[in-house]
């Protein structure tokens, strides 16, 4: 994708800045002092430190909503790095606090506990650091999933934030306690410029592009209109909406500017090709937040964010396997629209009143010549796995040579992968995208 940071790119960078950490270590320890314990356990103490202030300002950028990385890695992969990179950043944290105060415990000869208050109360800026450390702890604690299943998006997103104030309070610590700053201007200056780039980018990408966006586009709520007894899509009118380059597979992130929702945002994907004028989202109703949108008012302004997601058709020339579950059709509604060649959809669904978009894509189906399958039904009425490697090699001949786009539930998709890969289809194939709270 023109334009776009691919996966690898961006790793080789995060790795490439990680080494230069390790070498701004190196050169800011000429000796290790004290005990040879107490030396050792204080330098690995300093390397943990200086991981972890590179490593949160990482996790930043990788939500900071970036769109050449969004489209070139897509919002899914960059959320399961974040969610990965963020316990690698609690685990670094623990790891410095703990070495660094048993290293000084042993050098000072005396015991951790006692070396932990001197800390805290001799050393500038380490109580606010250790603030900053349960500040993490507690967002980390409220992303793992037995914990973020419980919660409602809102209240899991704002907690989330609260990382931002971690990194506020521990910024000052590094410069006041860290080896590598106090002495070295230049150290200062570029640790500095990291930390100020990144948060330029978040405020460039996260506010300003969207209200230009607004602005330019003048983005309103066209009309509501139900598709299922659960299901209903939004229509967005705007002027000149072809200059957003959305394609289909794409999302954006909605901020409806209405009593109750105007402070909260949400990612929905296109359920179809958008025009120069108007775009069409389908929504789940779900809880309070669903109701509230259902009742929007024609005319309501919209802040739309995006486009976002590498969750989109690849022209191979090979024959297209669209496998949808449940609301996961609507990304592949639009894709299912604007593919060529030889097209088949599969679409998963546990009742009939669940299908969304049935009269929509039988008829692209006939216009087109392309294939519609819906496997309707519970695991027992259908007398087994409805999506295994078996039906999948019934229901679309030929399919370990096809492309294959997947979307759905996370259950869904880990076990339609699986199934895929059994029936030939290789991984490189295989893309697809799943529902995930995201930053």
């Amino acid at each position: 994708m023109a334009g776009a940071i691919g996966p690898r790119g961006l790793l080789a960078a995060i790795a490439a800045g990680a080494a230069a950490v390790l070498v701004l270590w190196w050169h800011s320890t000429l000796v290790i002092s004290g005990t040879v314990l107490g030396g050792w356990l204080t330098g690995a103490g300093e390397i943990l430190g200086l991981l972890a202030g590179y490593a949160v300002v990482v996790l930043v950028l990788l939500m900071a909503r970036i769109r050449p990385i969004e489209r070139g890695v897509g919002a899914d992969r960059l959320a399961r790095w974040h969610a990965m990179g963020g316990r690698y950043v609690i685990g670094l944290v623990s790891g410095h606090a703990l070495a660094i105060t048993w290293g000084y415990a042993v050098t000072a000869h005396t015991n951790p506990v006692t070396e932990a208050g001197t800390l805290l109360t001799a050393y500038p800026d380490v109580l606010m650091a250790t603030v900053a450390w349960f500040l993490l702890l507690g967002v980390g604690l409220v992303s793992a999933r037995a914990v973020r299943r419980k919660l409602r998006y809102e209240t899991w997103y704002y907690l989330h934030l609260y990382t931002y104030l971690a990194i506020a309070l521990a910024f000052s610590h590094q410069f006041a306690n860290g080896a590598a700053f106090v002495t070295d201007l230049a150290a200062r200056f570029w640790w500095s410029s990291l930390y100020l780039v990144v948060a330029a980018l978040v405020v460039w990408y996260r506010l300003v592009v969207p209200v230009r966006d607004f602005a330019r586009h003048g983005f309103r709520v066209a009309g509501v209109r139900a598709e299922a007894p659960r299901t209903f899509s939004v229509y967005i009118q705007g002027r000149r909406l072809g200059g957003l380059d959305a394609e289909p597979g794409q999302f954006f992130r909605w901020r409806f500017l209405a009593r109750g929702l105007w402070w909260q945002s949400h990612p929905y994907s296109l359920s179809a090709v958008p025009s120069d004028d108007l775009m069409r989202i389908t929504v789940q109703d779900a809880g309070d937040y669903g109701a509230a949108v259902r009742s929007l008012k024609p005319g309501t302004r919209v802040i739309a964010e995006g486009p976002f997601g590498a969750f989109v058709p690849i022209r191979t020339g090979r024959s297209t396997l669209l496998l949808a579950g449940g609301v996961g059709i609507t990304p592949l509604r639009a894709m299912f629209a604007a593919l060529s060649g030889k097209v088949t959809l599969i679409y998963r669904a546990s009742t009939w009143q669940d299908i969304v978009f049935q009269s929509e894509l039988d008829a692209i189906a006939e216009a087109r010549g392309a294939t519609v399958h819906y496997v309707v039904g519970s695991r027992t009425d259908l007398g087994g796995d409805p999506i295994s490697a078996q039906t999948l090699r019934e229901l679309a001949p030929g399919v370990h040579k096809m492309d294959v786009y997947l979307c759905g539930p996370p259950g869904m998709t880990g076990s339609a992968v699986a199934a895929l890969t059994e029936a030939g289809v290789p991984r490189r194939r295989i893309h697809f995208e799943s529902f995930e709270f995201e930053t």
